[in-house]
């Protein structure tokens, strides 16, 4: 690790904001296991989830939520809608938003997941990048791959990642 990437990482804040979506058409509170990952995950790790929603998988819906917590916290994360079915639409109304791209998020996703589950994950629209100065997390909406995301890549880098936007 270069000492310029410790030096940020030692700069970063402890604790960052985070609202939580979980885009699903049928989950509930009570099972929205993803949501509820993400979730402990942050909070484990010291962070803060401001909000919580679960919103169906319907681009205008999703794009309004996105627009309506921008700004309000230092991450988003959604998790469900990263497939190519007809029903997976997340990833536009998300990739659509991104000012900036992260594109190593996804292509960092896809490869841990082909360890994970072979050619598969490349059906995966995992995309990551900053919109109003708030990083946007979407991963699939599998808890392995959620808990993949979560464990492998957010929660090593996300407070990092918020401190790089604030410069």
């Amino acid at each position: 690790m270069s000492a310029s990437t410790q030096e940020h990482r030692a700069q970063a804040p402890e604790s960052v904001t985070c609202a939580v979506i979980t885009v699903s058409d049928t989950r509930t509170p009570e099972t929205d296991r993803s949501g509820a990952l993400i979730r402990e995950r942050l909070t484990e790790a010291g962070h803060q989830v401001v909000a919580y929603r679960i919103v169906p998988d319907e681009p205008d819906q999703v794009g309004a939520l996105i627009d309506e917590l921008a700004g309000t916290c230092d991450a988003i994360i959604l998790n469900g809608g990263t497939g190519i079915a007809r029903r997976d639409t997340t990833y536009d109304a998300v990739a659509a938003r991104l000012e900036k791209r992260l594109d190593g998020f996804g292509e960092l996703f896809r490869m841990l997941s082909y360890a994970e589950i072979g050619a598969a994950a490349m059906l995966s629209r995992a995309v990551a990048g900053v919109y109003r100065d708030t990083l946007l997390f979407l991963t699939p909406g599998s808890s392995n791959a959620v808990a993949l995301a979560m464990d492998k890549l957010i929660i090593p880098e996300i407070a990092h990642m918020v401190y790089e936007i604030r410069k």
